[in-house]
């Protein structure tokens, strides 16, 4: 085994074994990731504020207020209002099933010839009985938690721990990044550095850059099928916007779901071109202005790729395996990359052998 393959072997059982104690230590380490993370998309904030001569330590405090107005702001408004909307679509459903029951499927039969069936009565009065609970999900979230007092001690311990890990994690960022790579062999130091380098501009385009599209666009989303009168617009809008984190997904997912919505609310064919030009306009500012201004050029991560890491750390590590799934993902596509180079460059330095 050479030098090379053995180091090789060293970082694998390394990269185990830190599986296995992430699995151990799960719910521990999870408010100090969510934070680690936070504090990783804020920093660019608090770094430009310090070229603009504002103190770290003001200029930390002033990012972690905005982050808390922002927070709030979002319970406070967002939340009541996606409520309202899905218990007054919710409680129309009884008569869009009515109208699925005596317009739609008579015309399926029509097309299709064969019988379809749905009971509607069954549908009604399961309906009845739930599409109030869209309106007290919170209720329903706090009386989950307030079930196991061990439940609320922990979220009541994350909501306090996660603030102060992120404020101190902010303020000492750049001394962490700077000391980060002595605790490794000096031998390896300076490949250690050379991929968290390019890792951190994969982070940066999937993290940074893509939330601010997921942003931008949940907010077109929202207020084109709120102009055209869907009365679930906010949350559609959301769901669209959130879930263009994979390309072209929330472009579909947004224009079925509004499509179907649209239709039943209006009844009409012309509301359908209205959806389509919303989410026309949303590709369109997606492809040719958000994506290659903020995201920049290709992340070398395939959005295959970014599903099934989320959702292995999801089933691995639960909570904590989402948050560490694209970091992981982007540090093993780096080290990856940086292997298959290194192989490369030693094959073609070795050569043939020649004739003795």
């Amino acid at each position: 085994m050479t030098r090379t393959q053995f180091s090789w072997l060293w970082w694998m059982l390394g990269i185990g074994a830190a599986g296995i104690l992430l699995r151990l230590l799960g719910p521990v380490l999870t408010p100090f990731l969510f934070s680690a993370l936070l504090a990783y998309v804020a920093s660019p904030l608090v770094a430009r504020l310090e070229r603009w001569r504002v103190p770290r330590i003001l200029g930390v405090t002033l990012v972690f207020a905005l982050f808390i107005l922002v927070l709030v702001g979002l319970i406070v408004g967002l939340i009541p209002q996606i409520q309202g909307q899905l218990t007054a679509f919710a409680a129309k459903m009884p008569d869009y099933l009515a109208l699925i029951q005596n317009q739609w499927l008579p015309w399926i039969d029509r097309v299709t010839g064969g019988p379809w069936h749905l009971d509607v009565n069954t549908l009604k009065s399961e309906l009845a009985g739930h599409w109030r609970d869209l309106g007290s999900v919170a209720g329903l979230f706090l009386g989950y938690v307030t079930r196991s007092g061990a439940g609320l001690a922990g979220w009541m311990l994350n909501l306090v721990l996660i603030p102060v890990v992120t404020f101190y994690l902010l303020r000492d960022w750049d001394r962490i990044l700077e000391r980060a790579p002595g605790i490794f062999p000096s031998a390896s130091r300076d490949t250690v550095v050379a991929i968290a380098r390019e890792t951190d501009k994969v982070l940066a385009a999937l993290l940074r850059g893509q939330l601010s599209v997921m942003l931008v666009l949940a907010l077109v989303y929202s207020l084109g099928l709120w102009l055209v009168g869907v009365d679930l617009a906010l949350p559609i809008g959301l769901l669209s916007g959130i879930a263009s984190f994979v390309p072209y997904l929330g472009f579909i997912t947004g224009l079925v779901t509004a499509g179907l919505a649209a239709w039943l609310q209006f009844q009409h064919i012309s509301v359908l071109a209205w959806v389509g030009m919303v989410f026309g306009i949303g590709q369109a500012l997606e492809s040719m202005v958000l994506t290659p201004y903020l995201v920049g050029g290709r992340i070398g991560l395939h959005p295959v790729a970014v599903i099934f890491a989320v959702m292995a750390g999801g089933r691995l590590f639960g909570f904590m395996g989402v948050l560490l799934a694209l970091p992981g993902a982007a540090i093993l596509a780096v080290a990856g990359r940086h292997f298959r180079t290194h192989r490369s460059v030693s094959s073609s330095v070795a050569g043939p052998a020649g004739p003795q």
